[in-house]
């Protein structure tokens, strides 16, 4: 860590001499509060710890990790935006109690017991309910006229064994519909199969590590077909000593073109608790840091994580939710504590939102967009979203728009040195939801740092403290510079924006 302060330094001397040199440079040129290591990591810790129990949009933990938020926000003098921190929606929540899955040959009758949380794990939205049955391996789960791998096997009261995913050798018009969790399970059960068990083939996911996705497609609930989610790790041990392994399968799979169907020798025992909620409460929050230029303080810059993860399931498995997406959270209460120490105070005002419901299709930000009233006030968006790991930072917009872009470039090539150069990018996320209305945006985030999304192991040791720190200086002096007159967001998109 001496190395990153010691650049810290090196790049405070920098800017100050451009300072003096050039009087006329903008605000974030000017000395400025340093984010601080240790307390990026403290809100990273508590928010990915146990008390919140994976931060599930729609549970008890999500709310009260939205309070924590709320609390630290008004330590630092941001104020509920309009009197109410919460902006309250409703969502579906299905909350795991407890899994169970075992395999047998019925001659023997000796079950090997797998973990959850440790060898699988439940779809993000399983039906609940028991099984103990014969099993059927079904390649993908495509029931289609030019391509059935359900045709030459009887799956009538067999469980579905199935590959995440689906083959890159069918057009779109086929694949489309078998996607997702939910579209497997549908034709499953339109099969006869009592339950639906999913390799996870994600090659970003360790083959060791279970995985799961709140969103699983759309509706309607399967509220007693119950779904679970091996390892890649545990699929391989699942296909053992039966027909085909499954490298081979996905090799012949591949090769061939063709289905690869077959019974499997061992039996699955089933059985998963779980608590649906059609329309569970959860909410964002939303706070507001006044600007003090009387022309100017209606004017709106927004920042904003999310806070939502995916969870926890019985008592062993949780998913921490550390970078994905403490870190963004993290970085967006920093940039609070740090705005009251900066010497000059923001004209514009700042809003901070920590959107709920991420992980089912962004619908936090989609929540925001439609009941922020001001909308034409706002000037720009930053998302900051898993800056914990990765090989660099990287700032997604500038295809759309270069004059925001430019403002973030800038301010990393005086404080920070921690962008990936030469990028052509688009936006994702949350950002989408402000650009559909023509609000300027960009998505702060990582380079090759994704591995531990939506994994048990997304935990607090696992963030790499330099480019948290390293994005977070990067997060508050774009936000910061925004906040001053020199930027105008929806008239200066057409050129490239200069710090002055």
């Amino acid at each position: 860590m001496k190395k990153v302060f010691a650049e810290t330094k090196t790049m405070k001397m920098f800017a100050l001499a451009i300072a003096m040199v050039f009087p006329m440079l903008s605000h974030a040129q000017l000395p400025s509060p340093e984010p601080e290591l240790d307390s990026l990591m403290n809100h990273v810790r508590n928010l990915s710890s146990a008390t919140y129990e994976g931060r599930l949009a729609g549970s008890q933990g999500y709310m009260d990790a939205a309070a924590y938020c709320q609390n630290v926000l008004a330590r630092y003098g941001v104020q509920p935006y309009q009197g109410d921190w919460r902006q309250l929606f409703e969502v579906e929540c299905n909350e795991v109690e407890n899994a169970t899955f075992k395999t047998y040959v019925r001659q023997n009758d000796t079950r090997t017991v797998y973990v959850l949380g440790k060898d699988f794990s439940c779809a993000g939205m399983t039906g609940r309910g028991y099984a103990d049955a014969g099993v059927v391996f079904v390649g993908y789960g495509i029931d289609d006229a030019g391509y059935n791998e359900y045709a030459n096997v009887d799956a009538q009261g067999k469980i579905a064994l199935v590959l995440s995913g689906v083959p890159d050798w069918l057009p779109s018009s086929v694949t489309s519909k078998y996607a997702t969790v939910r579209d497997k399970a549908r034709v499953a059960k339109a099969h006869g199969c009592c339950a639906l068990l999913v390799i996870n083939m994600n090659d970003k996911c360790s083959p060791s590590e279970v995985q799961t996705f709140v969103y699983n497609g759309a509706l309607p609930h399967l509220a007693t077909f119950p779904i679970l989610q091996p390892s890649k790790a545990c699929g391989a041990a699942l296909l053992k000593d039966e027909r085909m392994t499954l490298d081979s399968v996905t090799m012949t799979l591949q090769s061939t073109m063709t289905p690869q169907s077959f019974h499997l020798k061992k039996r699955f025992e089933i059985d998963v608790d779980a608590k649906y909620h059609p329309a569970a409460l959860t909410c964002n929050v939303v706070g507001v840091y006044p600007g003090i230029d009387k022309s100017m303080k209606n004017e709106y810059i927004v920042v904003g994580a999310n806070l939502d993860a995916s969870g926890i399931q019985g008592r062993t498995c949780i998913y921490p939710g550390a970078d994905c997406n403490a870190s963004g959270v993290a970085a967006l209460l920093e940039t609070a504590r740090l705005l009251p120490q900066a010497e000059e105070q923001p004209d514009r005002s700042i809003i901070f939102v920590l959107f709920g419901a991420s992980e089912q299709q962004q619908l936090g930000s989609q929540i925001f967009v439609s009941n922020f009233n001001p909308l034409k006030n706002v000037e720009a968006f930053v998302d900051v979203n898993s800056i914990g790991g990765g090989t660099r930072v990287a700032v997604l917009g500038n295809n759309k728009y270069p004059g925001l872009y430019e403002v973030a470039y800038t301010a990393d090539s005086i404080y920070c040195g921690v962008m990936q150069p030469g990028l052509s990018t688009d936006l994702k996320g949350a950002a989408m939801a402000f650009d559909a209305i023509g609000i300027p945006a960009i998505n702060i985030t990582n380079v090759n740092g994704n591995r531990r999304n939506h994994v048990p192991s997304d935990i607090a040791e696992n963030i790499d403290r330099r480019y948290i720190l390293g994005a977070t200086r990067l997060v508050f002096q774009t936000v910061y510079e925004l906040s001053f007159g020199d930027y105008r967001g929806r008239t200066q998109q057409s050129r490239r924006y200069r710090f002055k």
